[in-house]
Order: C-alpha cells, then sequence, then structure tokens
C-alpha cells in the first residue's frame, strides 16, 4: 500500500470516527508526528469506558505486538488485516486473554464463547485458591478469527451462536512456547 493510499484511508477512519462523536487521543509518536491534531493521550494504560480511543503510529506487527504486551489490559485484543500472515503472528504474540482478528472486540463474553452466565472476568495468569483440580491450573487464551463480524448481528437474530469443541492442530497441546512465525512478503 502506498503512503497516498494509507494517508487517504486514515483520513477518511478519522473522519467516520468524528462523526460518530468518538474522542480520539493521540499516541506519543502520533502526536509527535502531527503538528495539529488530536490531544495527547492521557495515558497508554488509559482503558476507556465510552467512545474514545487513543491512536499510536507503530513500525511494523512486531512493534504492535510489543506495545500492546506493555500498555494493554491483557483482556482483550483485536488487529483488522486483509494479510492472514500478520494476522497469524499477532494472533499468537499479543499475551491477551483474548485475541481476535477481523472481528469487533466485543465478543469477549463470557455467554458469547458459551461459558454461560458471566460471574467475573480476569486478566491474570492463573487465579486459583483453595483446593485445585487440573481445570482450575489451566488458563485460556481465546483466538477469535472473523470476516468483520459484530455483535449486533447475533444480538438480532441475524446470526446464531454455535458453541461445540473445536479439535487442536496434532501436538498442539504438547508444546509450552508459541512458535515463531516468519512474516512473508
Amino acid at each position: 500500500m502506498s503512503d497516498l493510499t494509507e494517508t487517504v484511508e486514515i483520513a477518511t477512519l478519522d473522519k467516520e470516527m468524528a462523526e460518530e462523536k468518538m474522542k480520539i487521543y493521540s499516541g506519543p509518536r502520533l502526536a509527535s508526528a502531527l503538528k495539529f491534531g488530536h490531544p495527547p493521550a492521557p495515558s497508554l494504560h488509559t482503558e476507556y469506558g465510552d467512545l474514545s480511543v487513543t491512536v499510536e503510529v507503530v513500525d511494523d506487527v512486531r512493534d504492535a505486538i510489543r506495545h500492546i504486551n506493555k500498555y494493554s489490559s491483557s483482556h482483550t485484543d483485536s488487529i483488522v488485516t486483509k494479510d492472514d500472515n500478520v494476522a497469524e503472528v499477532f494472533l499468537k504474540g499479543v499475551d491477551s486473554a483474548c485475541v481476535f482478528h477481523n472481528t469487533s472486540a466485543r465478543f469477549a463474553d463470557g455467554y458469547r464463547f458459551g461459558l454461560g452466565a458471566e460471574v467475573g472476568i480476569s486478566t491474570c495468569r492463573i487465579h486459583a485458591r483453595g483446593p485445585v483440580g487440573v481445570e482450575g491450573l489451566l488458563t485460556i487464551k481465546w483466538i477469535l478469527n472473523g470476516e468483520g463480524h459484530i455483535v449486533e448481528d447475533f444480538s438480532k437474530g441475524k446470526k446464531e451462536y454455535v458453541h461445540r469443541p473445536l479439535p487442536l492442530p496434532e501436538g498442539a497441546a504438547e508444546r509450552e512456547e508459541v512458535e515463531e512465525v516468519e512474516l512473508k512478503d
């Protein structure tokens, strides 16, 4: 993608976000690159409970992963990309409980995952106390691949949740570390 195409797409996204009354903050790199722009973010650790977002500039997907792993709450993070290879690197590299590709982060919900009523959330790596069985020792990373899916389609009955176990790739249960994925041109 050319710089001009990226500039046009960013300007279009910025306009659409402003039309939706979103408050946009700049991360340090973006703020230093713009003479006039959005106000600086109060903190890169801020989680907004409204229509606010912080936008930051990164060099590539690995830089994005480092940034997210440093500043994110480790609850839910999402990437929007047409490049499946970049998405795979992102999904494996981001250390969050839920990591999504081309789908709304609003899918991060116990009911939507087929767990029944959600009674709480946790971003801890392990949180069991007292007598613990094998299931209590396990932690889960939810990975969701979509094609632009949004929660509203499911809540309005346009689409239906299907909860079923999926087979793990051969040998996945024995692997302790995520393998390095090479980016392809």
